[in-house]
């Protein structure tokens, strides 16, 4: 049974980092590349990041670029987003999603039809 399981989300200040995890278990994280989505308060779920498998390539939604950054440790079996630099508009519930292949869709990374699995969320909120 696929299935993942996210931590590290918290408050913190504007301006503050956090580094957010996600647990898989029940597939073998070389072959599936991940995804980490957000849904603010009344918005629409909203894209993050994307990485494959071996992180050759990372996709990033140009809201984080130069603040997030997405890594794997597959001996971990555990992708990790971490925040720098977060305002309030980073304020949101905070997923990771899976699906088998090597790489994320270059033209369609940020949908969430394009992963099967989903984590429940952490929330994050970013406030003073």
């Amino acid at each position: 049974q696929v299935q993942l399981v996210e931590s590290g989300g918290g408050l913190v200040q504007p301006g503050g980092s956090l580094r957010l995890s996600c647990g898989f278990s029940g597939f073998t994280l070389d072959y599936y590349h991940i995804g980490w989505f957000r849904q603010a308060p009344g918005k629409e779920r909203e894209g993050v990041s994307c990485i494959s498998s071996s992180e050759e390539s990372t996709y990033y939604a140009e809201s984080v670029k130069g603040r997030f950054t997405i890594y794997r440790d597959n001996a971990k079996n555990t992708v990790y987003l971490q925040m720098n630099n977060l305002t309030p508009e980073d304020t949101a519930i905070y997923s990771c999603a899976s699906d088998p292949g090597y790489y994320c869709s270059a033209y369609g990374w940020w949908a969430s039809s394009e992963y099967n699995y989903w984590g429940q969320g952490t929330r994050v909120t970013v406030s003073s």
